[in-house]
Order: structure tokens, then C-alpha cells, then sequence
């Protein structure tokens, strides 16, 4: 269907999209008095690797990465906390051990996120695929499944500067099937045992590696090539990439100890906990696009998943992006267009806490939008300017979605040699430029 025509005088916005994005930005919008639908085509229609018609459904892991100030990560989320984000107040709430991480039982988060959002009086939900952009002020946070119908009509708005890749889910265990007399409780150098960890030797490093390399994977529908994402590789994938491969990446044993040896294996396998109870665990780094009975087969060469019981399969997707240095300004606005926004990862960005800072990010430049001020320029030195920054300046040739990182923000004026300490001096310079700009704007923050 096709979202009926909204007048400006009632402040009326359409969200298409229930997701992590859609969600920030019908709740930035609902809080300052406008009106927002807010469009989700669950449970009538279920993209790939969808299990529920919940908002803000985490499909891939349930971490939303590290939340401590020493991390790019943790930046944007002190960043979202100063902006009152939804999405950062629920998983504070629901949140679950895992290190330095902000980790979440994901069915309570994504059950208050839509508890939230229903309560909302400014906001109807209307369950409905849209297949066709209509009449605006509109933002398009579909997601990285955005239904094949939908897609075809972005693409036909963008042009062939629309674009997609390959995203990976990874498996989730039932953690009472895990033989704890071979995993040990633990996270790397000591800092705490939120972590399970599967030590392997050489030999059972090489058998594993063997199986994972010759595993069969799942027979792709639609797409017609791989086009992988490189932060988020599945694992067969980057085993083919070199023996070692795994060993200096999900599998990297630096900074643990085997209890029984008191040394630091030949490689590890990390799982985290996925649910409050601690009943699910997630196989850290593990995304996959094997067949289910390879999965069965070939994880179950780990030591100390022998006889492990798979609560989820690890599954395969279509991601779609647009390539925004092309077609979106500064302000998530697809170019040529007064009223049409992008936001989530479908503008660019990859990762759960950038999808939902662009969401934020849309929703209060739509607000500017309907009450006749200027479209907001974030600040360079904040998390999320730095986001905008890239999405405006990137080379469109080699352009993929991007994770905040200490890349794109910008360097201090005196070099700290220590990674742990210039972060964090970053991170006091960025809270201090978003403060300054959210000052003289009372009206909107």
C-alpha cells in the first residue's frame, strides 16, 4: 500500500519501518507533539531472519557493542544518553552481563520498546507493508530486509546508486547444554566472567578449521552475488581467508587463560549470554550462512559444545543500503526531495546503535523541518557528527555501511600514544561540543 497523504499544519510525520530506527525516531517525534504512523508490516508479512512482530527486534546478536568512554562505541552511547535516545534508555533497563559490552536480554528489550511506543498517544501503528513512498514528510528507516516490493520502488527514487550486501546471524545455545567441565566463565585479561569460553589446541583447532573451510553453506535466493560487509563476516568466510585467520580474529586467544593449564590456548571460542535468565548464550563472532545440519556437524567440534542444543540457527540475509554520498545530504534527506529522509542502516550506517542515532538524527531534523527552522549540522567532534560526516564524504566508489570508530572522529590537537586514554580524551571533547550545541536549543532538546 501506499501511506495516505499527510498535511504539514496537523505535524504529521509517516515512519515506515518498526525497527531500531523507526522506533528512536517515532518516539523523538511523539515527545515533541507531533503526529506520527508508524508503519510495520510484521506480523502480516515477515522479512528473512525476523522471528516477531515486536519493535526494535534485534536479529543478529543481542550486544550493542562496548559502552565504556575508552571505545568509540561507548562515546555514542554517552552521546545518546545526553539526547534521551529510547533505544539506549530500554536497553539500560533490560541489560544483561557481558564485560565491557552493553548486552540485552533481547525479547525484554524489544517488549518494552514496543510497550513504549504503544503508549505513545501521538503515534498510531498501522501493521501494513508500504510498497510505495507516498505523500511526505516521510522517513524510510525499512531496514536492511526492506521488502523486495518497497525496494524496488527506493531503487526506482535513488537510481542504481542503490546498493546491498550480506549480513550473517549467529547461532544461539541453550546454556545448560554447554559442558562446563571443558568451558571456563571468563572475558579477556581478567575483567570480569561475563564470557563462556571453549579452549581448543592445535590439533582441535585444525580439525574444526578443516570441517568449517568444507562446510556446505545455505543456497542463496535471490542474490546474485556475494558482497559480504566486512564487520560482519560469517566465519566459514573468513576461515577461507588463511589458517590463521580466525586465530587473529573470533577466534583470537590473547588476554585468556585456560584454569586448567593456566595458559592461554591455542584458540578460543567465546560465548555470551543473550537472555536475563542466562539460559541463551550467542556464539561470539560465529555469524554463518552454513546449512543447519552443517551448523549441527560442525560447531559441535568445539570442545565443550559436543552435545550442545541450538535454541536459534544461524542465518543469512539481504542487507540493503543506499550509497549516501551520492544520494543523501546532510541531513539524511534523499537529494531533490523537500520532505523524504533515510535513517537506520537502509542510510549507510551498519550496526544497532548507529542505525538508532540516524534515526534520531532524521527524526529532529524532520522536526526542524515542520516547524520552519533550520535542518541541524552536528558537530564534527561528536560521535554522531562524525557519522553524518562520513555519510556526506565518503568515496562513493568503495562506499559500505561504517561502525563508529576512532577513524572518522577527529584528531586531538596534542597526540596520547595510549589508544585507552586518547578515546577517552575524544570522548570528553565530543560530550563538551554536544552539550554546546544542544545549549542554546532548548526549544528542541
Amino acid at each position: 500500500m501506499m501511506p495516505e497523504p499527510l498535511e504539514k499544519d496537523n505535524l504529521a510525520v509517516t515512519i515506515v519501518g518498526g525497527g531500531l530506527a523507526g522506533s528512536e525516531a517515532a518516539y523523538q517525534l511523539a515527545k515533541r507533539g507531533i503526529k506520527v504512523r508508524l508503519y510495520e508490516m510484521r506480523p502480516n508479512k515477515y522479512p528473512p531472519a525476523h522471528r516477531t512482530s515486536k519493535f526494535a527486534e534485534l536479529v543478529c546478536s543481542n550486544s550493542l557493542g562496548s559502552d565504556v568512554l575508552s571505545s568509540p562505541a561507548g562515546i555514542l552511547k554517552a552521546e545518546l544518553r545526553e539526547l534521551d535516545s529510547l533505544i539506549i534508555k530500554c536497553a539500560d533497563q533490560h541489560k544483561v552481563p557481558a564485560g565491557w559490552a552493553l548486552a540485552v536480554d533481547r525479547e525484554a528489550f524489544s517488549e518494552e520498546v514496543t510497550s513504549r511506543i504503544g503508549s505513545m498517544p501521538s503515534v498510531e501503528i498501522i501493521r501494513d507493508e508500504v510498497e510505495k513512498i507516498g505523500g511526505g514528510p516521510v522517513i524510510v528507516a525499512s531496514g536492511p530486509l526492506t521488502s523486495p516490493s518497497l525496494a524496488s520502488d527506493l531503487k526506482a527514487l535513488v537510481g542504481e546508486d542503490f546498493l546491498y550486501f550480506y549480513d550473517a546471524v549467529a547461532p544461539v545455545v541453550l546454556r545448560d547444554s554447554i559442558n562446563m567441565e571443558i568451558a571456563f566463565y571468563g572475558s579477556r585479561y581478567g575483567y570480569g566472567e561475563d564470557y563462556i569460553n571453549c579452549p581448543l589446541n592445535e590439533e582441535e583447532y585444525q580439525r574444526f578449521y578443516e570441517a568449517l573451510i568444507e562446510g556446505e553453506v545455505a543456497m542463496r535466493h535471490e542474490f546474485e552475488e556475494e558482497h559480504f560487509f566486512e564487520g560482519c563476516l560469517p566465519v566459514e568466510v573468513i576461515a577461507k581467508r588463511g589458517r590463521d585467520a580466525l586465530r587473529y580474529g573470533p577466534m583470537r586467544p590473547v588476554g585468556l587463560k585456560d584454569p586448567r593449564s593456566g595458559r592461554e590456548p591455542y584458540a578460543v571460542v567465546q560465548l555470551r549470554q543473550d537472555d536475563k535468565e542466562g539460559r541463551l548464550y550467542n556464539i561470539v563472532g560465529f555469524q554463518t550462512n552454513l546449512r543447519w545440519s552443517e551448523q549441527d556437524r560442525i560447531f559441535r567440534l568445539i570442545p565443550g559444545l559436543e552435545e550442545v542444543e541450538f535454541a536459534r540457527y544461524g542465518v543469512m540475509h539481504r542487507n540493503i543500503y543506499v550509497n549516501a554520498p551520492v544520494v543523501l545530504d546532510e541531513y539524511l534527506r534523499l537529494k531533490g526531495f523537500e520532505d523524504l529522509f533515510f535513517a537506520g542502516q537502509l542510510a549507510g550506517v551498519e550496526g544497532y546503535v548507529e542505525s538508532t542515532a540516524m534515526g534520531l538524527v532524521a527524526a529532529l531534523n524532520v522536526f526542524c523541518l515542520l516547524k520552519g527552522n533550520a535542518l541541524l549540522s552536528w558537530p564534527r567532534e561528536t560521535a554522531i557528527g562524525s557519522l553524518l560526516w562520513y555519510l556526506n564524504n565518503a568515496n562513493p566508489k568503495s562506499f559500505q555501511p561504517m561502525n563508529i570508530n576512532l577513524g572518522l572522529l577527529p584528531p586531538l590537537p596534542k597526540k596520547i600514544k595510549d589508544k585507552r586514554r586518547r578515546c577517552e580524551a575524544i570522548a570528553s571533547k565530543a560530550l563538551e561540543s554536544l552539550r554546546a550545541f544542544m545549549e542554546p536549543r532548548s526549544d528542541l532538546f
